[in-house]
């Protein structure tokens, strides 16, 4: 599989890069915690996945580049999680997000995907199968509908970390109880909460939302991708709001990656970019039931 995903960005001028593994900072998102290192009394962090790095390459002006290698979260242990994977994470100048989708729809179907993928907006997801607008139902709506379809959950434990944080704990959990399971398709379109290092714009019905997208092979996820945000201020103030909730949380502190924030304020170029978890697709092709069926050194078996 790793020759033909080669073989297919060598086609298309994609050019491959060696992204470093061990980084002196990670991200700050509030769902991944990255692995540390320490030599010589120095913390390194192993890189929960190449953006960064492949973001400095893009704003040196390189043009569109990949890379495919291990990375590295801590505490993902589980039938379809394990602390070091494959990833593969591309980035195409002067791609839309729509390019890009259609993009990732040539590489899964050349790896073996056979079946439609279709494409649909987060809210008509959440409107077909729940019968409300998540980009604006109140919390209130938000925790009464969780109360309905997940009543074995403990919402006290969900709240009280931030506006933000408390309406993606609700979402993030309707979502994969009720439309995640069995879904195909790309999901785009996310709530302006979950933009991550996304661009913010207006949709159809002047919703401000993440231009952002996911796409799934019968309830699996495999790859996240983004019409990448590129206002280096705009970042800081977003990792800011990330590091407040990660105190919130009694989380450790991240200290912002200025090399990135400088790389982005000397300009990134219009692009759009996408991860994709290796194994798990393979899990998808094969019908595995865990991850560890797909990996020769699975955690258990390091």
């Amino acid at each position: 599989m790793l020759g033909r995903i080669r073989a297919f960005m060598a086609d298309r001028a994609v050019l491959e890069i060696s992204a470093p593994v061990l980084g002196r900072r990670t991200v700050t998102d509030l769902h991944i915690e990255s692995i540390t290192a320490l030599d010589a009394g120095r913390r390194w962090y192993l890189q929960t996945s190449p953006e960064y790095a492949l973001k400095r390459v893009l704003a040196a002006g390189v043009g569109s580049v990949y890379a495919l290698g291990p990375v590295f979260r801590a505490g993902e242990a589980g039938a379809r999680h394990n602390p070091e994977f494959t990833m593969l994470e591309w980035y195409r100048v002067g791609f839309s997000l729509e390019d890009l989708m259609d993009e990732v729809a040539e590489l899964l179907q050349t790896l073996g995907v056979d079946v439609p993928l279709t494409r649909g907006t987060y809210s008509e997801l959440f409107e077909a199968k729940l019968g409300f607008d998540p980009h604006t139902a109140s919390l209130a709506d938000l925790q009464s509908v969780v109360a309905r379809e997940a009543p074995d959950v403990e919402l006290t434990g969900l709240m009280g970390v931030s506006a933000r944080a408390d309406r993606n704990s609700c979402l993030d959990l309707l979502f994969s109880r009720c439309i995640e399971p069995g879904l195909t398709g790309f999901v785009y379109n996310y709530p302006a909460t979950q933009a991550a290092l996304a661009e913010m714009d207006a949709d159809a019905q002047a919703r401000q939302v993440a231009r952002r997208f996911e796409v799934y092979l019968s309830g699996y996820e495999l790859a996240n991708g983004y019409d990448e945000l590129r206002d280096a201020d705009e970042l800081r103030r977003r990792i800011e709001e990330d590091e407040a909730e990660r105190s919130a949380m009694g989380r450790p502190p991240i200290a912002p990656d200025e090399s990135l924030l400088a790389a982005m304020a000397e300009g990134l170029p219009v692009c759009a970019g996408v991860a994709m978890g290796v194994e798990r697709l393979l899990m998808a092709l094969t019908g595995a039931a865990k991850i560890g069926e797909v990996m020769a050194f699975s955690a258990d078996r390091a």
